[in-house]
């Protein structure tokens, strides 16, 4: 073979491949360039999948949070809840948090939400809503804040249909991170170490996901309607005007005398935290070092050319190359088996807080029972609250030991502290009343626990399960034909509660 001829096969198989190549590159290119220009999605649009046309990869990866589905019954697996919640709807049902595509199912499915006849009986306000869905701002913008608020929360059960999604945390004209609940403004304004107008990038990559991951209450605000009437809603706000700290926010509460909900045994005006992720997060390592939630549960991962964030929000060990190990040096292991110690470390302060602060209601009640006055349990019930409050603020945001172990641990040492002083004090008074010797009754198994507090568990879940037969179907039917369902969302969900 002439020598010219295999200098031209060996350019052309040298070429070949360099244009492959640069078509692959110019491919990726363009995708990336698709990615980042502007599409047009209409304003508050609440279906995800409308986002998705323009980037696909992001909506199928918040599509595999399906597979984060089992449920985790917390009362069965730590039954002084049932004690310590008495009277409240989480002694009713309370399962650990599932992914993001479920967290609207689980709303609607719980028995804490009730069994609601019609769009104005059940026990819940239209403000446990608030954090479950882009339908919620699509409403704010459309009815108003204080309307939204309003009412109770079947009556928006048929508008109310996509689980968590793009609308909640992007502006659709310049996708850029936004956000969409205006009780999270007015909290950062009130604690003023953070202006939203100041707001960074990378800040957003933690706020947009504060706006749910925080501790809330509803607060009664009047109002006058369109017509003239008066109205009170309930409106979501977050107990930050004194600071992030757990005793922050006890003061705040103490000082408006704020009660969720009267005990049913103890009589304690009680506090119930909701989820202060925020909050313990910003006491932490990682808050402190300006490391984002999006850094940890929103990695950014690689196809090709294209570089994106993944949608597939949970914990950051099952993603532990793209997430812990971009920053810490020990291997998969030694950082596993660390976890795992300060997880273990909770959860021996969380049960030994549980123990002594159930046992503090049922000893109050046994007090009140044979005759203690409100003069002899005002302390004791002051020491109630704050252990409960504490151990709550402690435990409510589930990854609280990953986010701030050692602020975690604190909270919890301070409930038990508490919680111990309650029962010394009511010994001093049972002790008046010929009953040093009292022993709380045994609550160790869930159906002992609801006997204790006389819950009547099946009636509701019968009743839960008519409404789940009847209004439910009808608000599926109704959300069908208002054409407001992401059929992909509903896709491949099996109805999984802990009661059936």
């Amino acid at each position: 073979m002439k020598k010219s001829t295999l200098i031209t096969l060996g350019s052309v198989a040298a070429i070949v491949p360099l244009c492959v190549l640069a078509l692959s590159i110019n491919e990726n290119k363009a995708e990336q360039q698709a990615m980042n220009a502007v599409p047009k999605i209409k304003h508050m649009e609440s279906i995800s999948a409308e986002w998705g046309k323009h980037f696909p990869r992001q909506y199928d990866s918040y599509l595999q949070t399906k597979k984060s589905d089992q449920i985790t019954d917390m009362l069965e697996h730590n039954p002084a809840l049932v004690v310590m919640w008495a009277g409240y709807g989480f002694s009713k049902d309370y399962n650990a948090p599932r992914g993001h595509t479920y967290i609207l199912e689980d709303n609607i499915n719980t028995l804490r939400t009730g069994a609601p006849t019609d769009g104005n009986t059940g026990p819940m306000p239209t403000a446990c809503w608030t954090c479950k869905s882009p339908d919620v701002p699509r409403l704010m913008s459309e009815k108003g804040e204080l309307d939204f608020f309003t009412g109770k929360w079947a009556r928006w059960g048929n508008e109310i249909v996509n689980p968590i999604g793009c609308a909640d945390c992007h502006d659709n004209e310049t996708m850029r991170l936004a956000i969409t609940r205006p009780q999270l403004e007015r909290a950062l304004d009130a604690e003023g170490s953070l202006k939203t107008t100041d707001a960074t990038h990378q800040d957003m990559r933690s706020l947009v996901c504060a706006q749910c991951h925080s501790e809330y209450y509803f607060k009664p605000t009047e109002w006058t309607d369109k017509n003239g009437e008066k109205k009170v809603a309930k409106v979501v706000t977050f107990p930050w005007a004194n600071g992030f700290a757990v005793e922050d926010m006890e003061k705040y509460y103490d000082d408006i005398n704020f009660v969720d909900w009267t005990h049913k045994i103890s009589k304690t005006p009680m506090l119930k935290a909701q989820h202060p992720g925020y909050e313990i997060y910003k006491t932490g390592a990682h808050g402190l070092n300006d490391v984002s939630c999006a850094d940890c549960h929103m990695p950014y991962v690689r196809e090709g050319g294209v570089k994106y964030s993944s949608h597939n929000v949970g914990s950051p060990l099952e993603n532990i190359a793209n997430t812990c190990l971009n920053c810490h040096s020990e291997d998969e292991k030694t950082l596993r088996d660390t976890v795992a110690r300060k997880l273990a470390r909770k959860e021996e302060m969380s049960k030994a807080a549980m123990d002594v602060i159930g046992k503090a209601h049922l000893e109050a009640g046994k007090a009140w029972e044979l005759g203690a006055t409100e003069a002899e349990m005002k302390e004791i019930l002051q020491d109630i609250r704050h252990a409960q409050w504490r151990w709550d603020y402690s435990i409510a945001s589930h990854g609280s030991f990953f986010h701030a172990p050692e602020e975690t641990l604190r909270i919890l040492g301070s409930a038990v502290n508490k919680g111990q002083d309650a029962r010394v004090k009511l010994r001093i008074v049972l002790a008046r009343y010929n009953a040093a010797e009292y022993v709380a009754p045994d609550f160790s198994t869930k159906e002992k626990a609801q006997q204790v507090i006389g819950l009547p568990f099946q009636k509701l879940v019968d009743e839960k399960n008519v409404f789940l037969n009847t209004l439910r179907k009808e608000w599926i039917k109704e959300g069908t034909d208002k054409g407001l369902y992401d059929p992909k969302t509903r896709e491949g969900i099996v109805f999984k509660t802990s009661y059936n």
